[in-house]
């Protein structure tokens, strides 16, 4: 998949493969559609920058993931945010099937989800945004965040735990409701 002799086409390949989930995984950091936009660019400048590096034992996937995990630190140390979760980008989606009474108290639930994820350790929101809103496996879950499967599944339970703690509510339902 990686052709060092057609860095150009390599990346390409690499952007339409995983620019959306990237994006997505970004935009759940941050909560800010311009700088997980700004912070997609970025990824990529870097996986184009250390390509050259890439260890071929690890999946891509996994290898991008980690990229991003890095920028998205990065991003937070810089800009020092009280919260990684602010109403901004979540209050403005809108589906035009539902009621406006349903729609305002579904953006109330999610509200109080992506807050009780804000407030949670930062193991523990990155777990729940990879294996819980991404969909990762456990594997590129561990990978991702360079650490043991078994502790991506109880860092995931405890998350869980803790969310349901947070909002008197099953976590799997809690998940359902931040997508």
């Amino acid at each position: 998949m990686i052709d060092l002799d057609d860095l150009e086409g390599s990346i390409s390949e690499l952007y339409k493969l995983y620019h959306l989930e990237v994006y997505k995984f970004l935009i759940c950091f941050c909560a800010n559609q311009i700088d997980a936009e700004d912070l997609t660019q970025e990824v990529f400048i870097r996986i184009l920058n250390n390509l050259s590096s890439y260890n071929q034992q690890s999946s891509i996937k996994t290898w991008i993931f980690s990229i991003a995990k890095h920028a998205a630190i990065d991003h937070h140390r810089k800009k020092k945010f009280v919260t990684f979760f602010k109403e901004g980008f979540f209050k403005n989606i809108e589906s035009e099937a539902k009621q406006p009474d349903e729609w305002l108290e579904e953006q109330d639930i999610k509200r109080a989800v992506h807050d009780a994820i804000s407030r949670l350790k930062p193991h523990f929101r990155a777990v729940v945004i990879l294996r819980g809103i991404n969909e990762c496996s456990i594997k590129e879950t561990s990978e991702i965040l360079q650490c043991s499967e078994s502790k991506v599944k109880v860092s995931y339970h405890r998350a869980l735990k803790e969310l349901r703690r947070k909002l008197n509510v099953e976590g799997e339902e809690a998940l359902r409701n931040a997508k």
